[in-house]
């Protein structure tokens, strides 16, 4: 008898069909869906008792799905948290007094709000200087760095890392997993990168959702483009 069954149901006999399955015992395991075809016997001496099975398998779904019901409420759950922290970084930034106040809502207050334990604006410059931007709380790198370190992404998650000095300076042995963010203020002025630290090396890792993230980073380019009275980037 070959290993599939081919004949039509009306010329096999119930000894044919205990026969193909002595001789290929993991018919069901291979075809799960056949179990819903059976009736299930009574329990009985000498017979096998396929409620059992069945009522197992009915309590492996039910858990199946409770576990990823659970999944989903947690991750609402997180991404409402999450949105909550970038309104709240929004309306900082948007109460700012003057520009010293803009800068200082970015490096020290988006830290406590976005629940990180530390955050950077980067600016690429040839110099000391900065165009248009004559300020502490800006940590300076040299140009083609924003390049090189973003490979050409607007966002780059990394887990389980060191922190990189040039970025978080004596914090950078703190920091175990990182977002960097790019920031183009304008065309008039240089590269830029928002980096959030965190000393948890999983809070942020590839896969994530950034688009709430993102959001706060083109508020804060719009943001720049006010206070310095810059031009809209091409």
């Amino acid at each position: 008898m070959s290993d599939t069954l081919t004949d039509s149901p009306l010329s096999l006999s119930a000894e044919d069909v205990v026969a193909f399955l002595r001789k290929n015992p993991k018919f069901l395991q291979k075809n799960p869906e056949a179990i819903d075809l059976l009736i299930p016997p009574k329990s009985a001496k000498g017979v096998a008792d396929f409620q059992s099975y069945m009522i197992e398998r009915l309590k492996a779904d039910k858990e199946e799905v409770m576990q990823t019901t659970r999944g989903i409420v947690e991750t609402s759950r997180a991404n409402m948290n999450n949105q909550q922290r970038v309104h709240k970084a929004v309306l900082r930034l948007l109460e700012a007094e003057n520009f010293g106040d803009f800068i200082h809502c970015i490096t020290m207050d988006l830290a406590s709000l976005l629940s990180v334990d530390i955050a950077v604006l980067v600016v690429e410059c040839d110099g000391e200087s900065i165009p248009h931007i004559n300020t502490n709380g800006i940590r300076v790198i040299p140009p083609g760095t924003a390049d090189r370190w973003m490979s050409g992404k607007s966002v780059l998650l990394q887990d389980n890392i060191g922190g990189i000095e040039a970025v978080y300076g004596g914090g950078a042995a703190l920091v175990r997993s990182q977002i960097m963010l790019r920031v183009d203020i304008s065309m008039n002025t240089p590269p830029a990168i928002l980096a959030f630290g965190s000393r948890d090396p999983q809070m942020f890792h590839e896969g994530q959702a950034t688009d709430q993230i993102l959001f706060l980073a083109r508020v804060i380019e719009r943001a720049f483009r006010s206070w310095l009275s810059l031009p809209m980037q091409p």
